[in-house]
């Protein structure tokens, strides 16, 4: 879904460079070298475009909700860590960057859900993302949502990125998280309470051709996500008038379950110890979450979670 509106975008930019309009687009590079850092320091968001009335279609078209098992004090700053990736990450963007489902269940919390930087060179485009909420998942984007004294910032990481996306088939319950732990540093020096987050039905949207590890087609997809950054899924749906074949997604339920806060304590200068145990404590508190709420959403009994 991103990929197609950030090349709508290129490709409007394109028209207005061969077009009568070149000089709105030198205009438009003198003032993306300018805002070049806005995406890195908390973004530049819209509640007017967050309050879209398709973003109300779309959260209803699946539906997507959001689910609450605990209080999140807005007296500090939280780290989400949002499970799995899936292909269209419905469940991050429809509770995160629109409506106000998380507003009124978390009262005091700004949320800010962190994409790649690539996205944010993208002409036009960078300015959309960034009016729904979405900022840089860069370091330093993450340091300064995290180093509000006043707390009542909530950074929220699709944890398992562009490479998990490659294990959204349905049924799949495989997270690339075992290697994963700049997330648990980042908690650690800014204090930032850690919070589990499971969307189920994320990856029920889409089918995605077969491709086990070790196969030609992982295996280039995996090459091609090392070289561009971004993943790219061999997905397909339904269409419009018929369910056989497509790129629209299924209607399938998602709800994003945000589980309990694990309370961190600040380290500016982490040990290798220190994030192990917390990161440890992370997988155990997030098995818990599934477990716990798995029946609630058809997931069978005897399915777990695989941690890669």
């Amino acid at each position: 879904f991103l990929s197609l509106v950030a090349e709508f975008c290129c490709g409007f930019f394109v028209i207005l460079i061969l077009g009568n309009f070149w000089f709105l687009a030198v205009l438009y590079l003198l003032w993306l070298y300018l805002d070049w850092e806005t995406p890195c320091t908390g973004g530049r968001r819209s509640q007017w475009v967050r309050s879209w009335t398709v973003w109300k279609y779309f959260r209803e078209y699946f539906p997507i909700h959001l689910v609450k098992t605990s209080d999140l004090n807005p007296n500090h700053n939280y780290l989400l860590g949002f499970h799995p990736h899936g292909v269209l990450v419905a469940g991050a963007f429809g509770n995160f960057c629109t409506g106000p489902s998380f507003k009124n269940l978390f009262p005091g919390l700004t949320p800010y859900l962190h994409i790649m930087p690539i996205w944010f060179g993208c002409p036009f485009f960078r300015e959309y993302v960034m009016s729904a909420g979405m900022v840089s998942a860069s370091k330093e984007s993450v340091s300064y949502v995290l180093n509000n004294e006043g707390g009542g910032h909530a950074s929220v990481i699709v944890i398992g990125g562009a490479e998990e996306s490659l294990n959204a088939h349905p049924g799949s319950l495989t997270l690339n998280i075992l290697k994963r732990k700049g997330f648990i540093k980042m908690a650690l020096k800014h204090g930032a309470h850690l919070v589990p987050v499971f969307s189920f039905g994320e990856n029920e949207l889409f089918k995605q051709v077969a491709n086990p590890k070790g196969s030609w087609l992982r295996n280039v997809q995996e090459k091609l996500q090392k070289i561009m950054g971004f993943a790219l899924p061999l997905f397909h749906a339904r269409g419009v008038f018929q369910y056989s074949f497509g790129l629209i997604p299924y209607r399938q339920p998602i709800h994003t379950v945000v589980g309990s806060p694990i309370p961190v304590k600040r380290s500016l200068n982490p040990t290798t110890e220190e994030i192990e145990q917390l990161h440890a404590l992370y997988l155990q508190k997030l098995k818990k979450l599934f477990e716990e709420h798995k029946r609630n959403y058809g997931i069978p009994e005897h399915k777990s979670l695989v941690f890669e």
